[in-house]
């Protein structure tokens, strides 16, 4: 017996049967799993025309309506059927150029921008037409075989405010499409604001129209009278926490300066406005002027998109000092009358950090009300140099846990996109910025919202909302309700400090006398003459700034019992805290307390809105 051959027919028979299972197992996946070719087959028949839902709209938290809809319409055709197109006819009944006509056609075929493109399928041509535009173009439709007009909605904007807050929409990236099936070239998309954290409630679902053609490919009308078809479902309505009225007093007044206010109601942590300076009008976001305005917006040095609200870190400044205030009376590092000397400065081992001029030795209620300098560095040397913790590394630990816990050095949540965390040091840091030899003189700057310290606006005001409610503070959130959803328990829990109500109350106390002066001296006293009949609570901020003119900040509430608002302003190269800061804070607090500015306090709305800083220069 020839055993080669014999072995050879095995494997010969064996490479057949092998050569069948693979053609047996492409067809089953050809025929049965995948439905692409039956997809190709199904197009020439039929033709899914997709609804698209009309996109949610946003209200105010007074239900004023803030952004709606306005019809507009897509150029949408399919490549197999487009024949014996006359091109310049075609052109100037959109009034485009032939050269825009090719470049758009290339793109649509260019797989890896419009991964999506079969010849098979409509695919978008030109978006966002007005009704005039789109006019001429229906006229002469009949002249041009597989093109198609697709109706959609563009946003339009009742104020020219809040850009930052509402986003804006665009066409979807090759990402966007990767990352979710729902979406299709020549789709829109939230980018930035409540639009894109919102989207998903915001864009509802698309639906479909199932249209029957015949053998040339033309429309025959709806398939078995629209059995098949399925109705688009609308987007849910939100309505924001912002008073609009408040946000554009906001924006008015931060016309020209560059920095952000944040408004917080306490009790829920409801987002009253959020200004970042220079702001946008939201309009120029939308249509098909969004690609060229958002380049114009991004080439301006003043960075106009960037949301300092929640993504600028600075300097706390002196309304930190509250904070230090509230950790060493829960170290018992000092109480509420221990004394401190200031001689003009905190001066000790040949370290001076200076201070204005007040007196001395005080307490630390009269320290928060005149912002003394020394009393904090006091107390952060003593609570660093306490034997009690071991070390000045483990101290930190302590005195960072504490901060943490009151809002800093971590995203406080809030429901926008982009937000920073701002930044605590740790002893770690330390250990690595000194090779591990360090003390309390070394960080002594950090008692005073300096040094290494950074913090967002959002932040601040949060801390204000913190001291109003006496320890604990609800996760800052801009959205109120989402039609028909159940409101996130993040936005609902209130979230402690960890720190005892009584110790609060001091430092409330402390930011009272800084407004009546009671101490003897006050840096808020414009806050008491421009809110008489409103018990309000105030603590400023003179940022230093190593890049030029200091920042004015300014952190408050009001009313001190039962608090309805608390503010933070920042005011890049604007001075003092009691130059911008503080007048700017009284009269937001004015208007949302009153729903008005008094006549004398409006003429300094429109004085404060006519100054222009530039470069920590003030110009009349």
């Amino acid at each position: 017996m020839d055993y080669t051959f014999e072995k050879r027919k095995y494997v010969i028979a064996g490479s057949i049967i092998l050569v069948v299972l693979v053609y047996i197992a492409r067809l089953f996946d050809l025929q049965i799993l995948s439905d692409q070719y039956k997809r190709y087959a199904d197009n020439n028949a039929f033709l899914n025309e997709i609804q698209y839902p009309s996109r949610g709209t946003i209200y105010d938290r007074n239900d004023r309506l803030l952004v709606f809809n306005q019809p507009a319409y897509d150029i949408v055709f399919v490549p197999r059927e487009v024949e014996q197109l006359d091109t310049l006819d075609f052109c100037h009944s959109l009034g485009i150029t032939r050269d825009v006509f090719d470049r758009r056609m290339e793109e649509v075929k260019n797989r890896r921008k419009n991964p999506g493109y079969s010849r098979y399928t409509p695919q978008v041509f030109m978006t966002q037409l007005s009704a005039g535009e789109c006019g001429i173009f229906r006229e002469n439709l009949f002249k041009y075989p597989g093109f198609a007009v697709q109706r959609r909605t563009i946003r339009q904007y009742a104020y020219d405010a809040a850009g930052h807050i509402l986003g804006d929409i665009g066409e979807v990236s090759p990402k966007d499409i990767e990352k979710d099936n729902y979406y299709l070239q020549g789709d829109y998309i939230g980018k930035q604001g409540v639009e894109r954290a919102y989207e998903t409630d915001l864009r509802g679902e698309k639906g479909v129209a199932v249209l029957l053609r015949d053998a040339h490919g033309r429309i025959q009308g709806r398939y078995k009278d629209g059995e098949l078809d399925q109705a688009p479902v609308p987007g849910k309505n939100l309505k924001l926490s912002i008073d609009i009225d408040l946000q554009r007093l906001g924006e008015r007044l931060m016309q020209n300066k560059i920095g952000a206010i944040v408004a917080i109601e306490p009790a829920t942590g409801e987002i009253l406005c959020l200004v970042s300076s220079p702001t946008f009008n939201p309009q120029l976001m939308s249509g098909r002027g969004r690609g060229k305005n958002h380049q114009l917006l991004e080439k301006d040095p003043r960075k106009p998109l960037l949301n300092r609200a929640i993504m600028g870190t600075y300097p706390p400044g002196s309304t930190f000092k509250t904070t230090q205030g509230l950790i060493f009376l829960k170290e018992d590092i000092i109480q509420e009358s221990t004394s401190f000397p200031c001689s003009h400065g905190f001066i000790h081992r040949g370290l001076r950090v200076g201070c204005h001029g007040h007196a001395s030795p005080l307490p630390l209620i009269p320290a928060i009300a005149t912002s003394c300098n020394a009393y904090f560095c006091w107390g952060l040397y003593k609570m660093l140099g306490d034997r009690k913790y071991g070390s000045p590394g483990k101290a930190l630990t302590v005195w960072k846990d504490h901060m943490v816990a009151q809002g800093f050095g971590y995203r406080l949540g809030v429901d926008l996109p982009g937000e920073r965390p701002g930044f605590i040091p740790n002893a770690a840091y330390y250990d690595r910025a000194y090779r591990g030899s360090w003390n309390g003189l070394t960080v002594i700057s950090i008692a005073i919202g300096q040094g290494e310290v950074l913090a967002t606006p959002l932040q601040i005001a949060n801390l204000g909302a913190t001291i109003a409610n006496r320890g604990y503070f609800v996760t800052p959130h801009i959205v109120k309700e989402v039609e028909g959803k159940k409101t996130d328990s993040l936005y609902t829990t209130p979230r402690t400090t960890g720190i005892d109500e009584a110790y609060y109350e001091d430092i409330v106390r402390g930011m009272r006398a800084a407004v009546t002066g009671s101490t003897g001296s006050g840096t808020c006293r414009l806050v008491g003459t421009l809110l008489p009949d409103v018990e309000a609570c105030g603590k400023t901020g003179t940022a230093q700034n190593p890049h030029g003119k200091d920042h004015s900040v300014f952190m408050g509430f009001a009313p001190m019992d039962q608090p309805r608002i608390a503010i933070a302003v920042y005011v890049e190269n604007g001075g003092w805290g009691a130059t911008y800061g503080v007048p700017i804070g009284a009269l937001m607090m004015d208007q949302y307390l009153h729903g008005h500015l008094s006549p004398t306090n409006e003429q300094l709305a429109e004085e404060f809105s006519n100054r222009v800083i530039i470069y920590g220069n003030e110009e009349r």
